[in-house]
């Protein structure tokens, strides 16, 4: 029995968009669904890029909220440490307070809306840092939050964690390249031994670093193609 896979490109921003293209053909040629697509709201976007995530949508693309700049500058020593071993500059919940958090959270749905877009109703913070609480996921408009460990679902009062494994390809040094190869070995395992879905997670320049045969292997891999939007409580 195959294994259910959430494909995902994060980090879709103006400036990514030819990799992203180059990611979504290679998708299409290897007769795999579209991916999600992690869109990063508060960018330069202009009228054309926005028409291609419509376009990427109509056919079948799930879009997926993820922050708003995608940079921060980090604060306190619980930041700077993610920083320096993790999220690098990215994790921008971090640098907010929990109403920081949630206002950045509902801006960054709103604007799917005002350009046209479907709203999403999955968020994905950058580098998976939330920085709030689970209880407070309530009072916002996501049915699905992922952090690094898996899925919060969410329906009215009840939010319940879904843990799911997770691959990850984002290695431009050998130290990144030699932890997350052992990592997505362990983790691949984890899903088949217990049935769950995969979490395949790609950055834009992932095609062009030291794990990109990893990447194109799980491509090609035996996975059935799975969607966000069918996780739920």
């Amino acid at each position: 029995m195959s294994t259910p896979a959430l494909f995902s490109i994060h980090d879709v921003m103006p400036e990514t968009l030819p990799q992203v293209a180059s990611l979504i053909d290679e998708f299409q040629r290897r007769g795999r669904a579209l991916p999600a697509l992690l869109v990063v709201p508060g960018k330069a976007w202009t009228e054309a890029q926005v028409e291609q995530l419509r376009s990427w949508e109509q056919l079948g693309a799930e879009l997926v909220a993820h922050g708003w700049h995608h940079h921060t500058t980090p604060r306190g020593l619980y930041h700077r440490l993610h920083a320096l071993f993790l999220s690098r500059n990215v994790a921008e919940h971090l640098a907010l307070d929990s109403a920081g958090v949630r206002a950045l959270m509902q801006r960054s749905r709103e604007w799917f809306g005002h350009h046209g877009l479907g709203l999403p109703d999955t968020y994905i913070p950058p580098a998976w840092a939330l920085g709030i609480a689970p209880r407070e996921l309530r009072e916002l408009p996501f049915q699905r939050v992922e952090t690094l460990r898996g899925v919060q679902l969410i329906d009215g009062d009840s939010v319940r964690f879904r843990p799911l494994p997770l691959l990850g390809f984002e290695a431009d040094t050998a130290w990144r390249a030699a932890f997350l190869r052992r990592f997505n070995r362990q983790q691949l395992r984890q899903a088949r031994r217990r049935s769950c879905p995969l979490r395949v997670s790609i950055h834009p320049q992932d095609g062009t670093l030291r794990l990109k045969n990893e990447l194109f292997e799980a491509l090609g891999g035996d996975f059935d193609d799975a969607r966000y939007q069918q996780l739920s409580i």
